[in-house]
C-alpha cells in the first residue's frame, strides 16, 4: 500500500516591508521632504560662493559712501540757499533805510525850497498873490503837509489760527483785506468831505495806486500791512455821517462779520499828514496828419 501523499507545503505569506500608515504617523514625525531640502540647503552652505565676502563688504561701503555724499551736498546745497536769502533779506532791509533816509533829505530840502519861495515872493503885492495860488495848487495836489480833525478808519486782517476753516480768507487771494476794500474805504472818505487822506502814512495824492502783488499790499509801489490806518483831515462829524452810509461802510461791515476782519471808525481830533509824492503828469493830444 502505497503511503498517501503529503500536501504540499504553502508558502509562508510575504510580509509587507512598508510599515503601516499608522506606524509612519507614529514613528516618522518629519516628513522626507523636509530633510531632502535641509540636506540641500546644507550643502548650498557649503558650497564655495561665487562672489567673495570682500566684494560684498566693498560694495556696501561705496553705497553707503554715495548716500552720505548725497545728504551732505544737499545739507550744503540748503546752506546755501539759507544764506542766500539772509544777504537778499539784508539787502532789502539796507535798500529800505537807505530809502527812508533819501525821503527824509527830499522832505527837508522841499521845506527849505518852500521857505525860500515864501521868503522870495513875500516882497510885493503880485509876489503874495502868485505865493497864494501855489499854496492852492499844493494843497490840492497834496505836496504840503496838513494837520487838524478829521476822521480815522482802521482795517485788521483776523489773527491767524490753524484751526480756522479756509472760510477766513476771500477767495481768490491768502488775505481777507482786499486791495480793492482799502480802495474803497479811500474813495468813500474823498466823496464824504474829506480834504487829504493817508493810509499807514503815506498820502493819497494824484497817480497814486492801491493794488495787490502777490501777497503784499501795495500803495504808491510802497508795502503797506495790517493793521491798515486810513486817516481822513476834514470836518469829523460831516465825514463821519455820510461815510457810514456808504457802500464801503456797508461793505466792510459784512466782511468783517464774515471773515473775522477787524473795523473800527473813530473821531480824531488832531491828525498830521505828511505831502504825497511829486510826479509828472503828461497829457495826450491828438496827432496831426502826417
Amino acid at each position: 500500500m502505497e503511503p498517501a501523499e503529503r500536501p504540499e507545503a504553502r508558502p509562508a505569506p510575504k510580509r509587507n516591508p512598508v510599515p503601516s500608515l499608522l506606524t509612519s504617523l507614529l514613528t516618522d514625525h518629519l516628513d522626507p521632504g523636509y530633510g531632502a531640502a535641509t540636506a540641500e540647503r546644507t550643502a548650498q552652505h557649503t558650497r564655495k560662493p561665487r562672489v567673495p565676502a570682500a566684494a560684498w563688504l566693498l560694495t556696501g561701503a561705496v553705497v553707503v559712501g554715495v548716500i552720505f555724499g548725497v545728504a551732505f551736498s544737499q545739507l550744503a546745497s540748503g546752506a546755501d540757499v539759507d544764506r542766500a536769502g539772509a544777504d537778499a533779506s539784508a539787502a532789502v532791509r539796507a535798500a529800505q533805510d537807505r530809502s527812508a533816509e533819501l525821503e527824509a533829505t527830499r522832505e527837508e530840502l522841499a521845506e527849505q525850497v518852500s521857505s525860500e519861495r515864501d521868503r522870495a515872493l513875500q516882497s510885493d503885492a503880485s509876489g503874495s498873490a502868485l505865493s497864494d495860488r501855489l499854496s492852492a495848487v499844493e494843497s490840492a495836489a497834496g505836496i504840503d503837509t496838513v494837520s487838524g480833525p478829521g476822521l480815522s478808519v482802521v482795517v485788521t486782517e483776523p489773527v491767524a489760527d490753524d484751526d480756522t476753516p479756509d472760510g477766513s480768507v476771500r477767495r481768490g487771494s491768502g488775505a481777507a483785506v482786499l486791495d480793492r476794500d482799502i480802495a474803497a474805504i479811500v474813495n468813500s472818505l474823498w466823496a464824504s468831505g474829506a480834504e487829504a487822506v493817508s493810509v499807514d502814512g503815506i498820502r493819497v495824492g494824484p497817480n497814486v495806486t492801491i493794488r495787490q502783488a502777490g501777497g503784499a499790499m501795495l500803495l504808491d509801489n510802497r508795502p503797506i500791512g495790517s493793521p491798515y490806518e486810513i486817516d481822513a483831515i476834514g470836518p469829523p462829524q460831516r465825514i463821519q455821517v455820510q461815510f457810514v452810509v456808504s457802500d464801503a461802510y456797508l461793505r466792510m461791515s459784512t466782511v468783517a462779520q464774515l471773515y473775522g476782519v477787524g473795523f473800527a471808525v473813530r473821531a480824531a481830533d488832531d491828525l498830521e499828514l505828511g505831502p504825497a509824492v511829486v510826479r509828472e503828469s503828461f497829457e495826450a493830444e491828438e496827432a496831426g496828419p502826417r
